[in-house]
């Protein structure tokens, strides 16, 4: 692909999203504004949509990447992506149930260029709020008159729980030693983590555009593909992105010590670098420490490492997308999805 390629693609993707969010954001703001009052001020605030003090904001509620999945994957298949707009809004109420979770276990201060809702109204309402989303994005899925209502719903609290095992190894990772977490457990992690709502986002649009179960499954196999590249570069950017662009501050991942894939690669990789980093990774560490730790994991090879492994997964994306849209040519706004995965930074 040539760089002029690229751009198209990316700017064929950030259409898309805009688009998807167009459809999706009105469906989605009712539905979270059917929450109790207390419960229904913290989302709000969490989706851009209000301050803390209630009045209305102008933010942005998120990326829409895995609605936007949805919609591609029936479209992709020969369905009519407005009939599942509610699959669609059930996933990004899901994404957001984990997003709330992971800023209170990670203590993240700010998510989208604003303080995190748990630091605006304290760690319970924002774990009770995450709770109550997924809990709408399952009614949601059991109202929908679409006769695949019933399997998408099971398939999405199937996910979740597959997503909150990869989550339980994240946290479990922190409390083992350096050295003790091997890259084939680091990719599993991660495959859950990410790839399994990804995946699930893939093959719930299949299930709304009518496909059979080989078709579903080769879609949900696309977007766990795709989800560990997505993995793989968040890792990147969770140590060298900038602060003005992610809305995070630099280094967050490594000043928690997290075993993210590109640590991972890089303390076993055997080098210097890699006793530099595991030894760094024993103490707390400040802004000079943080500085050391990320051009350590670039000498060890992590860096390099992840870049590849994101263009490897995304190869094998691809592969497993033709096996349920032969023709590539009906999932171009797929194909732009995963391309922009791959080249966002942040």
């Amino acid at each position: 692909m040539t760089s002029t390629d690229a751009a198209t693609e990316g700017h064929e993707a950030v259409a898309l999203l805009d688009r998807t969010r167009t459809t999706v954001q009105p469906e989605l703001r009712s539905t979270v504004e059917s929450l109790p009052d207390s419960i229904r001020r913290v989302a709000m605030y969490h989706f851009g949509w209000e301050h803390a003090d209630g009045t209305p904001a102008s933010g942005r509620a998120g990326k829409a990447i895995r609605p936007a999945l949805v919609l591609a994957s029936a479209r992709a298949l020969g369905g009519e992506p407005l009939h599942a707009v509610r699959a669609a809004v059930a996933v990004e109420l899901a994404h957001n149930f984990t997003l709330l979770h992971d800023d209170v276990i990670d203590e993240d201060p700010t998510r989208r260029h604003r303080a995190t809702a748990w630091t605006v109204f304290g760690t319970p309402a924002a774990i009770i709020a995450g709770d109550a989303m997924m809990a709408l994005a399952l009614r949601l899925l059991a109202e929908d008159p679409h006769p695949a209502s019933g399997a998408a719903s099971a398939r999405l609290a199937a996910c979740v729980i597959e997503l909150c095992a990869g989550q339980q190894a994240d946290c479990a990772f922190e409390q083992r030693a350096p050295d003790e977490v091997s890259l084939d457990e680091c990719v599993a992690m991660a495959m859950a983590k990410t790839g399994a709502l990804l995946g699930s986002s893939c093959a719930l649009g299949a299930l709304y555009a009518g496909a059979d179960d080989e078709e579903i499954a080769a879609m949900d196999a696309f977007g766990r593909e795709a989800g560990l590249a997505f993995q793989l570069i968040d890792d990147l950017i969770g140590i060298w992105g900038d602060p003005d662009t992610t809305g995070k501050p630099a280094g967050a991942d490594l000043a928690a010590h997290k075993k993210s894939l590109p640590v991972v690669a890089a303390l076993a990789s055997g080098t210097p670098a890699a006793e530099e980093l595991a030894e760094l990774y024993r103490s707390p560490m400040d802004g000079a420490a943080i500085r050391r730790a990320a051009d350590a994991v670039e000498r060890a090879g992590g860096r390099d490492w992840a870049q590849v492994q994101a263009a490897d997964r995304m190869a094998r994306a691809v592969q497993q997308l033709s096996r349920a849209v032969p023709d590539l040519t009906a999932a171009g706004d797929l194909l732009a999805l995963a391309e922009f995965v791959t080249r966002r930074t942040r």
